[in-house]
């Protein structure tokens, strides 16, 4: 804690504004040749499973009485299943031919060609994953709120 006391905001803002103005020296992507890519992203999704079902195993066994917990174990929920979609959607993904889907003027405008199979339609509904991110960050954004919000008002009853 004594090392960020010491750096002042205005180094913050320099090295953000440096990210800003020069972006390709940020590094922030690294690309692989197929397929060990895919293969350490398919890895990093069943260690973050295995994280979130440790993690609602802790909070289960450790029984905390206070809402914000509750919503914590639900955020663990909605990101286990967002897991397990994007693994099955990434999984399924090796078996869409390029012809499969056409993007005639980009991204947003993309479809699947006929004649529409199983692994087609699996695939489309894997790029559905929003259905549980968007809860599981709420769900996130009202633990901390509330976890907050009871830290706050025990410390306002202590004075």
């Amino acid at each position: 804690m004594i090392l960020f006391r010491k750096i002042k905001p205005k180094y913050c803002l320099l090295l953000l504004a440096v990210f800003f103005i020069f972006p390709a020296h940020a590094q922030a992507l690294q690309s692989h040749t197929a397929p060990e890519g895919l293969y350490v992203h398919q890895l990093a999704h069943i260690f973050f499973i295995a994280a979130l079902c440790y993690l609602f195993w802790d909070i289960r066994r450790s029984s905390f009485p206070e809402k914000g917990w509750r919503f914590l174990q639900l955020f663990c929920i909605f990101m286990l299943l967002w897991n397990i979609v994007a693994f099955t959607g990434h999984w399924v993904g090796d078996f869409i031919l390029p012809g499969d889907i056409i993007q005639e003027s980009g991204y947003l405008s993309a479809r699947m060609t006929a004649p529409l199979t199983p692994t087609k339609l699996l695939y489309y509904f894997t790029k559905l994953d929003h259905v549980f991110s968007v809860p599981a960050i709420l769900c996130l954004y009202l633990c901390l709120r509330s976890l907050y919000l009871g830290a706050f008002k025990s410390e306002e009853e202590g004075k």
